[in-house]
């Protein structure tokens, strides 16, 4: 790994301006809650920040040429996935997109639960019912209840929220299950909005990310992908995201639902895309390697403890964990009690569970780790 990619520093971000650890400040709980990595971002990504602060003027910007060419050739080489200009929306953040999606498409929403909590919050904003049909667990892995989906739809239903990769579950949906997800939409004519955030986070080797709307030209007019170099490179404070929407009539309806509303994206934030899209392959490697890594040690410390259980991680660096067997009222307070902040699994629409992000250097993972052993002993002591 070259030197200059260090992901065993630990960075002090208490007393800052970190959401994270400000959650728990003046306490000793260590915060592995929100998807914010503790990583620094790409070296190729802080020296693109230093040349545009230097320059010295923030004023309102769009996107340039460069910047453009950047995201087409990254989706290009990664997914070969030929996108047009004029393709792109760009937005301040990717739940903007969420909620701008549920604004423009009239009618009813389903999505599958557990799920990001703003896919259950933005149909409520916009005014539309929302159907949720829970996954299943088949044989220790998350799949879709396409039966129940088709028995709990409505006529009103125009709109399916995707996450691809799965947060908070951790899958990365295969070309058969995207496949048969398609015909369902197709069956009942719905757009998709398919939050794909979390593409570039896939842990196996064998099974690189599918862009929904890449199945063929059908599911390509239907689709909104929202997609974001935040997650990776972890950046996600500089606010910086976008949609690509093949159909004019459904981009036009897009861009109609943000007017007005919507802001545009921080010139920072657009300094940092290209940066990512353009200089971080390698270093995106090597943090892939470090999550793969992190992600095999939450899951076999987690095998270990009574009462714990989770899934094979396959994307993100997000542990879901089945805290049911320990028979408590709130499995994260009593992990936050002892000193490990983890996400409320209700929050995702799964009472019993939580969430555990694993994208941090390796020792304040394994002083986590042995604290969650610790607690759980004392209930079976």
């Amino acid at each position: 790994m070259p030197k200059d990619f260090d992901f065993d520093t630990v960075i002090d971000r208490r007393g800052g301006d970190s959401l994270k650890w400000n959650k728990y400040a003046g306490r000793d709980v260590l915060p592995l809650w929100v998807a914010d990595m503790d990583f620094a971002a790409p070296p190729a990504v802080v020296a693109a920040l230093e040349r545009r602060v230097a320059h010295g003027c923030f004023g309102y910007a769009k996107p340039w040429p460069s910047l453009t060419d950047a995201v087409l050739g990254y989706l290009q080489r990664r997914y070969r996935w030929q996108v047009s200009a004029e393709w792109l929306v760009w937005l301040p953040g990717l739940v903007t997109g969420i909620n701008v999606a549920c604004r423009a498409v009239s009618g009813g929403v389903i999505t599958a639960t557990p799920v990001y909590p703003p896919f259950l919050s933005a149909p409520h904003y916009s005014g539309h019912e929302l159907v949720k049909v829970p996954l299943r667990q088949l044989n220790n892995c998350w799949s879709w209840d396409f039966e129940r989906m088709e028995a709990e739809i409505t006529p009103q239903t125009r709109l399916l929220l995707l996450c691809h990769p799965h947060n908070p579950v951790g899958r990365a949906w295969n070309r058969e299950e995207l496949t048969e997800l398609a015909d369902f939409c197709r069956r009942h004519d719905l757009v998709v909005c398919s939050d794909e955030i979390h593409c570039d986070l896939v842990l196996e080797t064998e099974r690189p990310h599918m862009p929904l709307a890449t199945i063929d030209a059908d599911m390509a007019k239907r689709t909104i992908t929202l997609m974001a170099p935040s997650k990776t490179y972890n950046i996600p404070g500089l606010g910086c995201s976008l949609a690509v929407i093949p159909d004019a009539s459904l981009r036009r309806r897009f861009t109609d639902a943000m007017s007005g509303i919507v802001p545009d994206v921080n010139v920072l934030g657009l300094a940092a895309t290209e940066a990512a899209f353009c200089e971080c392959d390698s270093w995106r490697d090597a943090l892939i390697d470090v999550l793969r890594a992190n992600g095999r040690r939450v899951e076999s410390v987690v095998a270990q403890i009574q009462g714990l259980s989770m899934t094979h991680v396959e994307a993100t660096y997000l542990a879901w964990i089945d805290a049911r067997g320990l028979g408590l009222e709130n499995p994260m307070r009593f992990f936050e009690e002892n000193g490990v902040g983890l996400s409320e699994g209700a929050d995702f629409g799964t009472p019993g569970w939580v969430r555990l992000n694993f994208g941090c250097p390796r020792a304040p993972l394994e002083t986590a780790l042995q604290r969650i052993v610790s607690a759980c002993s004392t209930l079976k002591a």
